[in-house]
């Protein structure tokens, strides 16, 4: 009973300091991502274990800390003086630390901060973009310089990831799949949704863009903490009665730093041309169109369908951390238009999903890739390809990824799927209500068998209007079919081309491939479309 009463006691009082403290200070970020990351130690573990192509350390400039003032010439002194965007008095004391890494950016690491300013490139209209939609300064696409030097495939030695450096936990808490398949942070549209929602909050929390920036790099806990010990009214006061607050509760020097950088970041490319720096090509842009892969896709064929490279694959989608997306899940990939059309045909393929059925094993003393392989029935060459595995070195209590029943048959475009677009070439019957199979076998005189395999078919699902071709067809036989399906009720519709259009986003408003839009109006993927042009579609 006494026990009983203690417990009662002390939840009580935790939820009354729980309480409080969410009245007076928002959560420490920093310190949740520290107890979640130790709570989720062992996928931590598994994540780390495994090869991830592609993955870089952040370069040193970003973390350095310049103690010395480069002698800046008239010019730079000049911009150095002005205005960066977001306005803020600063006194002398406070551009000490602006002036310090201006010079640092504009001199000792200039090479660095022309490669950032080049990286940055396809990605900045996009960001821009987005902060705009979300009411945020403009200026904050700089943010990625100062945290990643707008490297999407970056990691820092604490765990943060991707273009904005978010932790895992508050990834996740705004979005962000995180796991042994998928790291969104690495996605550089998802991600620049997810920052903007979180710069939001935080500028809502302390009502001043230089306090949220500080909270974006410390945690809120910590910026709401310090500021109600020292009575500090802004960033540059906080800075200066720092030494008021205990070791334990005392700003870092990174956090001190690390709105000077951002402003200095921002004057220089507010100046890019009187810098001597070359100017941002805003039309310059990534133009990628975004396709639903559903789980268990083989990215691997999905390149190698839409005439892609792995490399260049990946680099557009810097997010998956396989050559298969994750099981039982929809994950947005990223594509240029003119492949869009291949993507779709190869993704309708039954063959295009062989790793839906995988499975994650742990590597036992004594295992090798020979031995796994020959239990789970899969070949060496396919096991290492999956797992971005290289070495034929493998060490116990590491995860790889076993492909499900089919996956061994082939990583690229099967041979099914080659059927399949031959027929479709040289179909001679179209599907008509109320057929099966058995019916048009029976028709033809020709076997089930025979006429799926002529196909490439399994399944003996059929849809109105699906093009069929009949092998052994005499050519009356075959122009009759033809005839019959011309007379398929279709509706001829000539669709006005608006603002945005492409053959992609007519083809899915209309329900029909993007090979029948070009078919129809005899275009090819380097056709250009016009506000205005009208292009005929044939819809059931």
């Amino acid at each position: 009973m006494l026990n009983s009463f203690r417990l009662i006691a002390l939840l009580a009082l935790f939820a009354f300091f729980a309480g409080c403290s969410a009245k007076t200070a928002p959560v420490n970020e920093a310190e949740l991502d520290a107890q979640t990351t130790a709570a989720l130690k062992s996928e931590a573990s598994v994540e780390s274990e495994v090869t991830d192509s592609g993955v870089e350390p952040l370069d040193p400039e970003l973390e350095a800390a310049p103690q010395e003032e480069e002698i800046l010439t008239p010019e730079e002194e000049k911009v150095l003086q002005s205005s960066n965007g977001i306005y803020f008095n600063l006194n002398e004391h406070d551009t000490k630390e602006v002036q310090q890494y201006f010079g640092f950016f504009t001199h000792k690491a200039r090479k660095t901060f022309t490669r950032w300013l080049k990286r940055s490139e396809p990605f900045l209209p996009y960001v821009r973009q987005v902060l705009k939609e979300n009411g945020i300064p403009e200026d904050i696409a700089m943010l990625p310089f100062a945290e990643s030097g707008y490297n999407a495939w970056a990691y820092s030695r604490v765990g943060a990831g991707g273009l904005w450096q978010f932790m895992p936990y508050t990834g996740r808490l705004y979005g962000l799949r995180v796991d042994w398949w998928i790291d969104e942070r690495r996605d550089p549209y998802k991600s620049t949704v997810a920052a903007a929602k979180y710069l939001n909050v935080l500028h809502g929390m302390f009502g001043d863009w230089y306090l949220a920036l500080a909270a974006y790099n410390a945690g809120e806990g910590k910026i709401g903490r310090a500021l109600r010990k020292t009575g500090a009214q802004d960033f540059f006061d906080l800075t200066k009665k720092n030494y008021k607050l205990s070791y334990r509760y005392r700003l870092r020097k990174e956090t001190k730093n690390y709105v000077p950088k951002f402003i200095a970041i921002s004057k220089i490319f507010k100046n890019l041309e009187e810098l001597g720096f070359e100017n941002i090509d805003w039309n310059n842009g990534i133009q990628v169109e975004t396709v639903k892969v559903p789980g268990g896709t083989d990215l691997l064929a999905l390149a190698k369908a839409c005439g892609m490279k792995w490399s260049e694959f990946h680099k557009l989608n810097p997010h998956f951390r396989r050559q298969v997306s994750p099981p039982n899940a929809v994950i947005n990939a990223y594509l240029p238009e003119r492949v869009m059309a291949d993507a779709a045909d190869y993704l309708e393929s039954p063959n295009s999903r062989p790793f839906a059925g995988y499975k994650r094993y742990k590597i036992r003393k004594g295992d090798s890739w020979y031995r796994i392989a020959r239990r789970y029935g899969t070949p060496v060459a396919v096991l290492k390809s999956v797992n971005n595995r290289r070495s034929n070195l493998i060490k116990p209590g590491q995860y790889i990824m076993i492909p499900g029943k089919g996956a061994s048959k082939s990583l690229y475009t099967s041979k099914a799927s080659k059927t399949r677009r031959t027929a479709q070439s040289r179909a001679n019957y179209r599907v008509r209500k109320g057929d099966t199979l058995w019916d048009i076998a029976s028709r033809y005189s020709v076997s089930v068998a025979t006429l799926k395999r002529a196909n490439g078919i399994y399944s003996s699902k059929l849809k109105i209007g699906q093009k069929l071709y009949i092998p052994d067809n005499n050519a009356k036989s075959s122009a009759r079919s033809v005839a019959k399906a011309e007379n398929v009720k279709q509706q001829m519709v000539k669709y006005r081309v608006r603002r945005g259009d492409n053959l992609w986003k007519i083809a899915r408003r209309f329900g029909v491939k993007v090979s029948s839009l070009m078919k129809w109006n005899s275009l090819n993927s380097k056709s250009i479309l016009r506000p205005g042009d009208r292009i005929k579609v044939y819809v059931q």
